[in-house]
């Protein structure tokens, strides 16, 4: 990172200040009114004198009612300590009314109002699916979302047992928001990794996160669950960090269960089971900022079968009344039941990349594809997990290949990905090895700029390159470093005007846009030998 960059980093970080992530919250007083910004969370808190045997199983939701007579149920949930919650959102300004109804009858028959109010300009809502343009993602408000995802599985423990804020998620957020990211795909809860830790982990405690002794969202320890009721403080502090991130407009891809990280869950479709899974789609789903994921590597582990997952969606479509995107972390799934998820993921870490996301772009022409982990995870100061690819420059490459065959991806970095948190990387001492987040920045800007939701990859001009177009009239033309030289013949004709520019991957350079009469016998990269790069050719009208 260069010394501009860490500056900005520094006053960023300076100035984002907040300690919690802060759900706006109301004591519920009979026919109050409440205001709220559209797209924004409000919980609205009422208290039982009567304490319910299974109070985690119960029926406790509010119909709300919006003056130009749209309907909705919102679910509440048992938060502890004989409190409820009714957590609502909307995308609709105007007053809404809401009667509250359940199991507990003191509580059933409050009423109210909500004031839904203009939202922020950077809030643009949930994520969606357009269906005039339905193999990229959307916000609800229309603009296009162009999913740039970073994996965090442990990030609910980095700041657990700090009950005065959580600066350290808020600096890593931080970090991950200002160099691209927008979206981190996560654990509700994962315990510890199966494969041997590095050695250097037990001179730096502070970075390992794996094996907790005291966090476990049912009762109990994950070393002896009581799985007969969940542990509130544990969801309690998970509302901290899904809210932060929705402050700071960052996505939830949430992963409810995994399978392969020594949790000890209850059995499968147990009433245990369903609390748990339940409780999750009830608290979480009024964030706009979630994205649903049944399990890591659904079907790998040989715990769950096609059946489970089919049953796990079915109970999540009825109980989200949200409607939010929807998908399974394992395309064996997904490829065989495309009409079950919103969106096709995928695992694949295949040397022909671009070839195989290509194929899954082809093959589900209605839905966005997602490659979730393509084995690229870059060196960090402790060996975590190597999958195939460390290079910082080969995991980069890595993403633009899903990028160019038209699907999503996602970035790993071994001190931030699994059990070690290094949360302050440029903070560390000079012989830890930085993580590359500004090559991503770097990608932001360039999609920024030219909108990756209207471009298609072109394979048949692709030449010895990559090239995504917008009907030819601008062409990106990804090409590896050890390139000496394209033809790229169609941009030569001779009855068309064309721009030239080309961007540098590693440093986000971009060279003077020409006007190219001449037409090269070859286009030659500027940083051939030293960093791959995109040529960008603009018709001219």
């Amino acid at each position: 990172m260069n010394h501009l960059i860490k500056i900005s980093v520094v006053a960023i970080l300076f100035l984002s200040n907040v300690a919690f992530g802060q759900i706006k919250k109301e004591n519920y007083k009979k026919h109050a009114s409440y205001q709220v910004e559209k797209w924004e969370v409000l919980d609205i808190s009422f208290v039982s004198k009567t304490q319910l045997k299974s109070p985690f199983t119960a029926d406790f939701h509010a119909i709300f009612t919006h003056e130009n007579g749209t309907k909705q149920e919102m679910p509440g949930f048992y938060n502890g300590q004989n409190e409820w919650i009714i957590r609502f959102s909307s995308s609709q300004k105007g007053k809404w009314r809401f009667e509250t109804k359940g199991d507990l009858t003191e509580l059933s028959g409050e009423k109210g109002n909500i004031i839904v109010e203009n939202n922020e300009d950077g809030n643009h809502g949930a994520i969606v699916i357009n269906k005039e343009n339905p193999q990229h993602f959307y916000y609800e408000d229309g603009t296009p979302y162009f999913l740039l995802a970073f994996e965090c599985d442990w990030l609910y423990a980095l700041d657990y047992h700090n009950d005065k804020g959580i600066p350290k998620t808020n600096h890593l957020l931080d970090l991950i928001g200002i160099n691209g990211f927008n979206q981190i795909v996560m654990n509700v809860f994962s315990y510890d990794v199966s494969w041997e830790k590095d050695e250097k982990l037990k001179e730096h405690p502070e970075h390992e996160f794996g094996g907790p002794a005291t966090i476990f969202p049912f009762l109990g320890t994950n070393q002896e669950p009581d799985h007969s009721a969940l542990n509130p403080e544990f969801f309690q502090k998970f509302d901290h960090t899904i809210s932060l991130m929705h402050d700071k407009r960052i996505v939830s891809h949430l992963m409810i269960y995994v399978w392969n990280k020594l949790v000890a869950w209850p059995d499968m479709d147990t009433e245990a089971d369903n609390m748990y899974f339940d409780y999750i789609i009830k608290r979480y789903q009024a964030f706009p900022n979630v994205v649903w994921d049944i399990s890591k590597e659904a079907l790998y582990y040989g715990r769950a079968d096609e059946d489970y997952i089919h049953g796990r969606i079915k109970r999540l479509r009825e109980q989200d009344k949200f409607n939010r995107l929807l998908s399974v972390h394992d395309f064996k799934y997904c490829s065989r039941f495309p009409d079950k998820v919103d969106f096709i993921s995928t695992q694949n870490w295949s040397h022909n990349l671009y070839d195989k996301m290509l194929d899954a772009r082809t093959k589900f022409k209605d839905k966005p594809v997602f490659n979730i982990e393509h084995g690229g995870y870059e060196e960090s100061p402790y060996l975590v997990f190597t999958g195939d690819y460390t290079n910082a420059e080969i995991c980069l490459r890595r993403n633009y290949m899903c990028l160019f065959a038209g699907v999503y991806s996602t970035y790993y970095w071994q001190g931030a990905s699994w059990n070690v948190i290094i949360h302050n990387p440029f903070e560390q001492s000079d012989d830890f090895i930085k993580p590359k987040f500004e090559y991503f920045n770097h990608m932001e800007k360039l999609f920024t700029l030219f909108d990756f939701s209207t471009m298609t990859p072109s394979p048949w001009q692709n030449g010895s390159a990559y090239n995504l177009t917008d009907d030819n009239k601008t062409v990106l033309l990804y090409i590896h470093k050890e390139n000496y030289g394209i033809d790229a013949a169609f941009l030569k004709k001779k009855d068309e005007n064309r721009t030239l520019q080309w961007f540098n991957t590693l440093t986000g350079e971009f060279t003077k846009i020409e006007t190219e009469n001449t037409k090269p016998p070859k286009f030659i990269s500027p940083w051939r030998e030293e960093a791959d790069a995109i040529l960008i050719s603009r018709l001219i009208d």
